[in-house]
């Protein structure tokens, strides 16, 4: 269980295997004026693969993660699997009593998410709560190792989650979490909540629509008051999912070793499987740049296990919950929660689908996709802030852990 501090180290042979690869790139034609209608775009892949090949530098990169985010690995025992060696991020708060906070990320992600928001959680203020961060990577994700044996699922990943809290000294915490982060989160709050897990806040919020047998008055309040505006969109981007864009969830969740050879022997079908996600999945206002782009790629290449590892949640989860938006309502969740809503999720549904007595935080925003905290990371860490600080309705959950500058001096 002892912790290693970890820097990440590429070796030369990855680097020149990656563009060797790279360079004997075969493009498939494209129809005129495809635009995204089929796709990525040509257009989009030539310049990506061109810049990836031969102008981005991924030792400055490198370099630039290792400098930004303190890495560490260790054992993490898990029941029926034995120990795994998982990598994390944790930064302490310099505020002395700094609430303890586990960011969870999701699928294409990685611990790369928590970059923007980490040195904004970690700042307090008389006016302002800080954090400790702790963000791991995934079993079977960036440098984290991969399960060996079938039916790793969402109780594990909790598990390793909440462990790794503990043996950081974090008898309780507080959790944040998109994506599949939603879920472990909700696990999470839903295994460990009130003894250890005490507060949770998602910007990725699931519902089931209501029945009239099971909700009765919500039923009733959508048949009578209908949707806002921003509600009938959220729907219509729910739908826009399923329609069009979630074959790689289908994929994923039945035959995942199949699409792992591509994935693991080409840069280029990874590239454009990940790239299309991110870009569709964003807001308008958001613009990735190249680098950008290809860093999070270069850390799907050189992960651990390689990025078939990756996607293997999606049979495990579907295996263990079936339909992952009705397995939402069953995961009972007794612990405060906070939902932030950003109008680009890939999913959107009417507020009151989600009303229950434990949510007591909800904040709207006019902007944003699926990845809140690269998108928008100033407008997460002020709702985090805002949901545990002073007169926020879960201050004060981490007993003795305000989040305020008090005796300890910035």
């Amino acid at each position: 269980m002892a912790e290693q501090p970890f820097k990440i180290t590429i070796s030369d042979d990855a680097i020149s295997n990656l563009r060797e690869k790279l360079a004997l790139t075969v493009f498939p034609d494209e129809l005129n004026e495809a635009g995204w209608d089929y796709g990525v775009p040509l257009s989009d892949m030539r310049r990506l693969i061109a810049r990836w090949k031969d102008g981005y530098d991924w030792r400055t990169h490198e370099a630039q993660l290792n400098a930004e985010l303190p890495q560490y690995t260790r054992d993490i025992e898990i029941d029926s699997f034995g120990a795994l060696n998982i990598h994390y991020v944790h930064q302490k708060s310099k505020v002395g009593d700094a609430i303890p906070l586990l960011f969870v990320h999701g699928w294409p992600g990685s611990f790369i998410e928590v970059r923007k928001i980490l040195p904004l959680l970690v700042e307090g203020s008389k006016d302002s709560p800080a954090f400790h961060v702790v963000a791991f990577s995934l079993p079977g994700y960036a440098f984290s190792e991969a399960p060996k044996k079938k039916g790793f699922s969402g109780n594990q990943y909790a598990e390793v989650g909440h462990k790794l809290m503990l043996s950081l000294g974090y008898d309780q915490y507080v959790t944040q979490g998109g994506d599949w982060g939603y879920l472990i989160t909700r696990l999470i709050a839903n295994r460990y909540g009130g003894k250890h897990a005490k507060a949770w806040h998602t910007n990725f919020p699931l519902a089931v629509p209501p029945r009239p047998l099971t909700s009765p008055l919500v039923y009733l309040s959508d048949l009578l008051f209908g949707h806002s505006a921003a509600e009938k969109a959220g729907l219509a981007r729910a739908e826009w999912y399923h329609n069009k864009t979630a074959g790689y969830f289908h994929e994923q969740s039945t035959m995942p070793q199949t699409l792992g050879y591509s994935l693991a022997d080409s840069p280029v079908g990874l590239l454009a499987w990940i790239y299309e996600k991110i870009i569709i999945y964003s807001g308008e206002d958001y613009k990735w740049e190249d680098d950008e782009v290809l860093t999070w790629m270069s850390i799907y290449w050189f992960s651990r296990a390689g990025p078939a590892a990756s996607v293997r949640i999606y049979y495990e989860m579907t295996k263990t919950f079936g339909n992952l938006f009705s397995a939402t309502s069953s995961i009972s969740v007794a612990i405060p929660t906070g939902h932030s809503y950003f109008p680009k999720e890939i999913v959107g549904f009417p507020r009151r689908w989600f009303k229950h007595r434990h949510l007591v935080f909800e904040s709207e925003h006019q902007s944003g996709g699926h990845f809140a905290s690269i998108e928008k990371p100033n407008e997460l860490v002020e709702d985090l802030r805002r949901m545990f600080g002073k007169g926020g309705p879960a201050f004060g959950v981490v007993p003795g852990k305000s989040g305020y500058v008090t005796k300890t001096k910035l």
